[in-house]
Formats: structure tokens, C-alpha cells, sequence
């Protein structure tokens, strides 16, 4: 462990790709449709390749966890992060709203239920998080891993919370802390 690394991994990780995906989705929901889930129109074969990517990571952690590689299934967690964000950033659903709506709606609810599957999938190892995340999905259900994706835990027209950032940027100047009591308890 050291304090450096702590600090790159909440920052790059958990703030810029994990953190920014969630608030991204959250912000376009509650900007378009005021917070309610939009209903999917039609989905092309790039969503559909998106949806399976996600379910094979997904497979990926339950395989890592029984094995207890916990850097692997957390590190393939961001990575289902990382798709979402590339979805979004490929789709821009900032742009289409005006000209195909029904796109839109399409890309966020898929959007959403990736969020959705992060808050169960990250449970094992950001608890808080997870909690955060089903209180800003108002999830009230446990449901079972292999539901995970099966885009029945968020359902259209279910409204969500206004934007939440889930975790904060770890300054230098707080590890500069971290490294002062360090050598305070040593004397």
C-alpha cells in the first residue's frame, strides 16, 4: 500500500471514470426527463453489443470473487464504468436529443441500467458507495447477481434522484497529511 497509489486510484478511478460515468447519466436523466426513466424505442446492434460486453464483465467479477482475485473483479468493475462513459462520449446524447429524441431515450435508459448494475456489482467492495448509488436509483430491492442487467431493477418512468458525485478528489495536500501522522506515530 502507499499513499500515492491511493491516491491515483480514487482519482483516475473511482472519481474520473466510475464517479463521472454515474453523474453524467444522472444529469441527462433528470435535465431531459425530469428524473424519470425514459423507455427505450429500439435498440441497434451496437446497444446490443454494449448490453452483452457489460454482461460478460459481469460474469467476469462473479468469476473473479470465487476465486478471490478481488483486484481483478474490481479492476474489470471500473471497466464496465469505462463502457458506459465510451457509450455515452460515442452516442452524445446531449446532441440527439433535439433531432431523435427515441434515440435518446434509448441510450440513457441503457445508460441507466448499467448505473444500476454498478451499484450491485460494486457492493462487495465499495459498500458505502453501493448504498449511495441504490439511494440516488431509489432501489429498494436485493436482487439476485444473475439479475444484474436483465434491465428489470430500473423500469421506465421510475424517477431517481437529482445528481449526486459519489466520491471526492483525494488532494495532495490531504496525503501530505496522511504522511505527517505517519511519522508522528513512529517517534
Amino acid at each position: 500500500f502507499s499513499w500515492k497509489d491511493f491516491q491515483a486510484k480514487n482519482n483516475n478511478e473511482l472519481v474520473a471514470i466510475y464517479g463521472n460515468y454515474v453523474n453524467r447519466v444522472v444529469v441527462l436523466i433528470n435535465k431531459y426527463y425530469e428524473g424519470k426513466v425514459p423507455a427505450p424505442k429500439f435498440y441497434t446492434n451496437k446497444d446490443k453489443e454494449i448490453i452483452n460486453s457489460v454482461k460478460l464483465l459481469r460474469d467476469k467479477i462473479g468469476f473473479a470473487i470465487e476465486k478471490f482475485r478481488f483486484r481483478e473483479s474490481n479492476s474489470e468493475m471500473i471497466n464496465i464504468a469505462r463502457i458506459g462513459n465510451k457509450y455515452l462520449a460515442d452516442n452524445e446524447p446531449w446532441k440527439l436529443i433535439n433531432i431523435d429524441p427515441g434515440r435518446t431515450k434509448t441510450i440513457l435508459f441503457i445508460s441507466i441500467q448499467i448505473v444500476s448494475a454498478l451499484a450491485f456489482l460494486s457492493e462487495p467492495f465499495l459498500p458505502f458507495t453501493s448504498s449511495k448509488l441504490k439511494e440516488i436509483l431509489k432501489i429498494k430491492k436485493q436482487i439476485i447477481w444473475n439479475d444484474i442487467l436483465n434491465f428489470n431493477i430500473i423500469k421506465p418512468g421510475q424517477k431517481i434522484s437529482k445528481e449526486s458525485f459519489l466520491f471526492e478528489k483525494v488532494e495532495d495536500k490531504a496525503i501530505s497529511n496522511q504522511y505527517q501522522k505517519l511519522e508522528r506515530n513512529k517517534k
